[in-house]
């Protein structure tokens, strides 16, 4: 009896959790609910509903909850969020922190909903709860100030993930590794150890094993598990490697969220770099690798896991990638296939969304058979590289290039 309750209370804590309206859907795993979807495009893609410019400039997604979209950018020096109405209009748009000064200053962070607050990180580490009926700031921290970040090359490209009463944001250094404040006040209620390693560029997320639930952040070198409750750090493992990594002595280029599936954890950041699987033991509490693939090293589109297969595209340079299939249990790659350019991907009703780094949007079956395009369509407006992650909601493609919102019609 006591275990079953253990279990509900956590799949009730998952449930709530997926109440969170958040960067690649509800479980930020790339995989979004939506459902009676088209399953084919007209020849010049699906209807454009709406476009929507001057949200400012910026690689972050675009989120819809209800009628209402969000979304950040960046204008002169600030990091924005705007908030807009059904008809396109801005129903606000205010400041929430400076924008990452150096190399790549656009937005990066995405908005999180939850319930009446919206949650965003500016560029230079200020985490802001506010109102989303207003827009008008309820607190903010300086957390990669307060917390004596140790920026990596392009510094802070995070989404805040919310966890119960807590926002977790992961400013990396000496100091600490992972943060979690009141995310009703900004009050800090815990900082784990620091296990070393700069400021990642990936998002924290949640998994569960055995009936217990454990965040999973990334710094720059390591991986990490920590006990919700008490910031206690339940495993790590450092994935840098100084020797095959000899551009930055503080650790790698590291942008996707780990994916989970049971007890094993996938971590690919690209540049040629070895993505691994890492195997959990039993006690929650220790971790080893079970294997390496050399060929799936995602840049920073995210990847998606299906039916026993993970989908995404791999790096050869900065401009160019393929799309590749590999098995889940053994690493083994079961296809590599080119399509302009590599490029971020997120899943819906069955069917993987692909959007390149040379604009293509398309419809792919999730097959290792092949990667077979169904349908596809070109971005045309907007400025800069094709970073953004698409988001799907009421039967609709939100679509974000530079400072340029697109919303598409795919509903059936």
């Amino acid at each position: 009896m006591k275990i079953a309750l253990t279990l509900l209370i956590t799949a009730l804590a998952f449930s709530i959790s997926a109440q969170v309206t958040q960067w690649r859907g509800p479980n930020r795993d790339g995989h979004f609910t939506e459902t009676g979807l088209l399953k084919e495009w007209p020849e010049d893609g699906p209807e454009l509903l709406m476009q929507v410019e001057k949200i400012g400039k910026g690689y972050s997604s675009v989120i819809s909850e209800g009628d209402m979209i969000y979304t950040t950018g960046m204008i002169d020096t600030l990091d924005y969020l705007t908030a807009i109405n059904p008809d396109g209009s801005f129903k606000y748009q205010v400041s929430y922190g400076l924008s990452w000064k150096n190399s790549y200053p656009d937005t990066r962070c995405t908005p999180v909903i939850d319930g009446d607050r919206i949650y965003v990180q500016s560029g230079m580490g200020r985490v802001a709860c506010i109102n989303k009926e207003t827009g008008e700031e309820i607190w903010a921290v300086e957390v990669d100030k307060n917390y004596e970040t140790d920026y990596h090359v392009w510094g802070n490209s995070e989404t805040p993930l919310i966890v119960d009463n807590m926002v977790i944001c992961t400013p990396g250094g000496e100091k600490t590794s992972v943060v979690a404040l009141d995310k009703m006040t900004g009050e800090p209620i815990w900082q784990s150890e620091s296990v070393g390693g700069a400021r990642g560029y990936a998002s924290a997320t949640v998994y569960g094993l055995n009936g217990n639930r454990y965040i999973l952040a990334v710094t720059a070198k390591e991986i990490l598990a920590l006990v919700p409750e008490t910031g206690e750090v339940a495993w790590h493992y450092r994935h840098f490697d100084s020797s095959k990594w000899t551009w930055q002595e503080n650790g790698m280029i590291w942008t996707n969220t780990p994916l989970v599936k049971g007890d094993e954890v996938f971590i690919s950041m690209g540049y040629n770099y070895d993505a691994a699987m890492l195997k959990i033991g039993a006690d929650g509490k220790s971790v080893s690798k079970k294997y390496t693939n050399t060929v799936l090293d995602n840049h920073h589109g995210g990847l998606v896991l299906a039916d026993g297969y993970v989908y995404g595209s791999n790096w050869e340079n900065n401009s160019k990638g393929n799309w590749v299939c590999m098995d889940w249990e053994t690493g083994d790659i079961k296809y590599e296939t080119e399509w302009d350019s590599k490029g971020s991907v997120v899943m819906a009703d069955g069917l993987l969304y692909c959007y390149n780094e040379r604009g293509n949007v398309g419809i792919v079956k999730p097959t290792p058979e092949g990667f077979e395009v169904i349908s596809q369509f070109k971005i045309t407006e907007g400025a800069g590289p094709h970073w953004a992650h698409p988001f799907i909601a009421n039967g609709k493609l939100y679509m974000r290039h530079g400072d340029v919102l697109m919303v598409f019609n795919i509903k059936a």
